[in-house]
């Protein structure tokens, strides 16, 4: 069992178990499946009640989806515990192209030159840690949800808002990889 878990599952596997979040919210009655709604539903429960955006009942409404992100967490640390950390299968092909922007370290999750406490003293450091953080934060806020939300959830219920923001998540993607993180380097 354990060496079933700790391989990546073909997409034919993984894909329709995601998929099957869908049906099973809208049958328990809700619509959404997100991480973002998370940071409202932890505010609607710590902050004063004198803001209008937090005055709702946030059990109802968000207390499983608190319950799922425990789990994200959870599962994340007893899969690094029993499982350790997992490689990244990087392409010969990307590990050039990474390599000609000045990223070499593949050793963890995330480019070390990027993502690390030395790196926020770096002007490519700050502008992908800092910047791109409040620039995501700033983009679920506007769009109304992350991108498991609205690509998982908003684009299954049919929502042309969903379309749109995916559409624009990887548009912004791209910008970023293609003409921003060059310019970092």
């Amino acid at each position: 069992m354990l060496d079933v878990i700790s391989r990546p599952w073909p997409w034919y596997v993984a894909g329709p178990l995601i998929g099957l979040f869908v049906p099973t919210l809208l049958l328990l009655g809700n619509r959404q499946l997100g991480i973002s709604s998370n940071l409202r539903h932890l505010c609607a429960a710590i902050a004063p009640k004198d803001v209008a955006f937090f005055r709702y009942d946030w059990r109802r409404a968000g207390l499983w989806n608190l319950a799922f992100l425990v789990g994200i967490c959870l599962g994340g640390l007893l899969a690094v515990r029993f499982l350790g950390t997992p490689e990244v299968a990087i392409s010969a092909e990307t590990r050039a192209a990474l390599a000609r922007i000045g990223i070499h370290d593949f050793s963890g999750l995330a480019p070390g030159e990027i993502f690390s406490w030395s790196s926020l003293g770096t002007l490519r450091g700050l502008a992908s840690i800092v910047g791109g953080g409040l620039l995501v934060g700033f983009g679920t806020a506007y769009a109304g949800g992350c991108t498991s939300g609205h690509a998982i959830s908003g684009l299954a219920a049919l929502e042309k808002a969903s379309l749109l923001a995916v559409i624009g998540f990887f548009a912004g993607g791209l910008l970023c990889t293609f003409l921003i993180l060059p310019l970092l380097s």
